[in-house]
C-alpha cells in the first residue's frame, strides 16, 4: 500500500491544482480531473503559468517544468483514476456531495487504492463508510497553497488501518511535507485551534475595542504572525471560514466556535474575501 506511483487528484480549484504541482514535483504520475475538461486543462495552464514566473526569476528551469508537466494529465473522465495508487479529493466542503463521489470512486478504483480526501474539517469516517474498503479511507489535509506551505495533517479515522496511515505518512514526506497525524476530529489541530481566534477577532471589532486595522498590526507586531486574523479570513474565504465554525460548533458545541454575526451576515451579502474583491478588506 505505501507503494504509490500514481496519484489521481479530483477538483481543479486552487487547492487541486496545488495538489497536483507538489505530487508531479515529487515525482509522481498525475492525473487531475475536474467535471470539465477546461477546467482541468486550465489547471495546469496555471501551474505552467507558475513555472514560467519561476524560471524568470531563476528559481525553475526548463528542464524542471517540462518534466513536472509531463506527469500531469488533465481529463474530465472519473474513470481516468482507475489505476492510480491513491486518490486525493479537493471538491467543495459539503459533505454529502463528497460522500457520493466517495461511493462512485468506490466502483470505479483498483481494490488496492487508498481513497484520501482534503477536508480540513468534515469527518472522515462518514465519507470511508460509504465504500466497502473504510480501513483504506483516510484524510491527507494539505493547506493552501499546497506548494508553499510545510504542513499535511494526516487525519486517522477509527476504520483506518496502521498501513493506510503510514503509507499517506510516507506520501507527505514525498513530497517535502512536514505529516502530522491526528484523530478524526473536527477540526483536527490547526483549524480547531485558529477558528476561534479568528472569530474572537471579529467579536473584539465589533465590541469596539479596536479597529480591524489594528488588531491586524498587533498580532503581526506582537505574535509574529505573518498576517493578522481579517487578512487572514480574507484570505481563507469568509464563506469556508463560516463553515468551518459551524462544524465545529456543531460537533463541540463550545462557544467560541459559534459564529459571531458579522461574518454570517457578510457570507449572505456575498463578501467572501479575497475571492470575491471584497470581505474585510477591499481587493
Amino acid at each position: 500500500m505505501s507503494d504509490i506511483k500514481k496519484v489521481g487528484i479530483l477538483g481543479s480549484g486552487i487547492m487541486g491544482s496545488g495538489l497536483a504541482e507538489v505530487a508531479a514535483r515529487a515525482g509522481y504520475d498525475v492525473v487531475v480531473r475536474s467535471r470539465s475538461l477546461a477546467s482541468a486543462e486550465a489547471m495546469v495552464a496555471s501551474i505552467d503559468k507558475g513555472f514560467v514566473k519561476g524560471i524568470e526569476r531563476g528559481k525553475a528551469t526548463e528542464e524542471e517544468r517540462a518534466a513536472v508537466l509531463g506527469r500531469i494529465t488533465a481529463t474530465d473522465h472519473l474513470g481516468a483514476v482507475a489505476d492510480c495508487d491513491l486518490v486525493i479529493e479537493s471538491v467543495v466542503e459539503d459533505l454529502a456531495i463528497k460522500k457520493a463521489l466517495f461511493a462512485e470512486l468506490e466502483q470505479i478504483v483498483k481494490p488496492s487504492a487508498i481513497l484520501a480526501t482534503n477536508t480540513s474539517t468534515l469527518p472522515v469516517v462518514e465519507m470511508a463508510m460509504v465504500t466497502q474498503r473504510p480501513d483504506k479511507v483516510v484524510g491527507i489535509h494539505f493547506f493552501n497553497p499546497a506548494p508553499m506551505m510545510k504542513l499535511v495533517e494526516v487525519v486517522r479515522p477509527i476504520t483506518a488501518s496502521d498501513e493506510t496511515v503510514a503509507a499517506a505518512l510516507a506520501f507527505a514526506a514525498a513530497c517535502g511535507k512536514d505529516g502530522v497525524e491526528v484523530k478524526d476530529r473536527a477540526g483536527f489541530i490547526v483549524n480547531a485551534l485558529l477558528f476561534p481566534y479568528l472569530n474572537n477577532a471579529i467579536r473584539m471589532s465589533e465590541q469596539g475595542t479596536a479597529s480591524m486595522e489594528s488588531i491586524d498590526i498587533a498580532m503581526k507586531g506582537g505574535c509574529n504572525f505573518p498576517m493578522g486574523p481579517f487578512a487572514l479570513l480574507d484570505l481563507v474565504g469568509l464563506d469556508t471560514s463560516l463553515a468551518i465554525l459551524d462544524a465545529l460548533y456543531a460537533e463541540f458545541a463550545d462557544p467560541n466556535y459559534a459564529a459571531v454575526p458579522t461574518l454570517r451576515r457578510m457570507v449572505a451579502a456575498g463578501h467572501l474575501g479575497r475571492k470575491s474583491k471584497r470581505g474585510f478588506y477591499t481587493y
